[in-house]
């Protein structure tokens, strides 16, 4: 084994007994470690999109892991097939690939993105909800470096001398999608980063043998395997309960409209392009012609009847083929590991516009997330009061060791950590509860 392949298996607290005994190569436990885990179990009380438990038909956050995962292998297998020369070049593994997969959003609080932002606001300044300022964590929030910390430091698995999973230096690389702390004199590091300055340790200990700000190949894989499977199934969703107005989206009519909306978000980007027009408008033709192949998506009202069952799945299965076969590996082992084609990149933009447009801006859903706000930072609130004061009696008891074992983080850094370990369900509970609204049964803790 090489020096930098005995680097990427190495772990900051590996119990040698334990790995003489284990069957497994080091990512596989690495993976077998996530799938098993407290963290991950929670993501099926988590939105997506739609409020978990709304209605079957909608992905929570866990069955959307599990499917970035399966793409996230598929890809990993592919190029390791394709192109064995530059995966070996890149250290490529599978399953530190599908580990990453199943790892990427551990850290995203109940009620998904309405909730992070919120806590990145009242995390950074908690006089907001009325609480000294001087608790703040000033890099806020966020779901990839909440994951970091999960993975790092609040899971447990081993004593307290042990935090975290322990997972390998290569799989903890490859769950860093933006790999660099907050940074607010610069716009790329500003509203998306992967660590807080809490595991900058931790952070730098797994970036160790990476380049410059360049994701790592496995986590190159993972990120366009979260792409893939956000833009093609939630869209799927969408179009089974009759949000998305397929009809309208391949009109002539609608064209302009469509491109139009989908330049407003790009135009956010640090890396927009002076020829992004062109190719959204003609992204949008490529997805046309593909959709008009299965006139029961675009002409008929979902049922679920077969014929409509089977063109959905053609359809969408057509688009995961596409983009999973859309990325090559890099020969430079300093710069990017992945490279994906523009129209590949261009159709997944416009994917992720459809769902922007017609789903995530329904005046419900805003409605409902007004409400889960409060909920947020009602709960942020009494974690961060009564952790300051030690009453830890009323917390529940899985909350409880968060303040105990991690004395020496902002206080507001813990009473995030508190509401983002919750589920949905254990949130509206929990918040009823605490405020006085139901009172429960004395029985029941309600967090387990």
């Amino acid at each position: 084994m090489s020096p930098l392949d005995t680097a990427r298996v190495s772990r900051c607290y590996s119990d040698e007994k334990a790995v003489g005994q284990d069957q497994r190569l080091p990512f596989e436990r690495d993976r077998d470690r996530i799938l098993y885990s407290s963290a991950f179990h929670r993501l099926a009380g988590i939105t997506q999109i739609v409020r978990a438990g709304e209605l079957d038909i909608f992905h929570t956050r866990q069955q959307h892991t599990y499917k970035v995962a399966q793409i996230g292998r598929r890809l990993a297998q592919d190029r390791i097939r394709k192109q064995p020369e530059e995966a070996a070049l890149h250290g490529l593994d599978t399953e530190a690939v599908e580990a990453a997969c199943l790892a990427h959003d551990l850290g995203h609080p109940p009620f998904g993105h309405a909730a992070e932002t919120e806590l990145d606001r009242i995390v950074r300044n908690p006089a907001h909800v009325g609480c000294d300022p001087l608790d703040a964590a000033p890099d806020g929030y966020e779901g990839n470096a909440q994951t970091f910390r999960i993975l790092t430091k609040l899971a447990v698995r081993y004593s307290k001398d042990n935090p975290g999973l322990d997972l390998t230096r290569a799989t903890l690389a490859a769950t860093l999608k933006y790999p660099w702390l907050r940074d607010f004199s610069d716009n790329k590091k500003t509203s998306k980063w992967s660590a807080y300055a809490s595991e900058a340790r931790e952070f730098a200990w797994a970036r160790e043998h990476c380049h410059g700000d360049h994701k790592s190949a496995e986590a190159e894989l993972m990120d366009w395997a979260d792409d893939i499977a956000y833009s093609v199934h939630d869209l799927e969703d969408f179009h089974r309960v009759g949000i998305i107005p397929w009809s309208e989206i391949v009109s002539p009519e609608s064209k302009d409209n469509i491109i139009q909306g989908a330049l407003t978000g790009w135009k956010k980007d640090p890396s927009y392009p002076a020829d992004a027009t062109r190719r959204l408008t003609e992204a949008l033709d490529r997805v046309t012609r593909k959709l008009v192949l299965f006139p029961s998506v675009t002409k008929e009202v979902y049922n679920g009847a077969r014929e409509q069952r089977r063109q959905l799945r053609n359809f969408t299965s057509q688009l995961i083929g596409n983009y999973v076969r859309a990325i090559t590996l890099t020969k430079d082992s300093l710069g990017p590991a992945v490279s994906i084609t523009l129209e590949a990149e261009d159709e997944v933009r416009l994917l992720k516009h459809f769902a922007r447009h017609y789903v995530i801006s329904l005046p419900a859903l805003h409605a409902q997330q007004y409400g889960q706000k409060r909920i947020v930072r009602d709960l942020f609130k009494i974690f961060l009061e009564e952790g300051k004061a030690g009453n830890f009696k009323l917390f529940p008891a899985r909350l409880r060791y968060i303040w105990e074992d991690n004395c020496e983080d902002k206080p507001a850094r813990l009473a995030a950590d508190c509401v983002a370990s919750l589920t949905e369900n254990e949130a509206y509970q929990l918040h009823r509860r605490l405020t006085g609204f139901e009172s429960g049964l004395v029985l029941d803790p309600i967090v387990r």
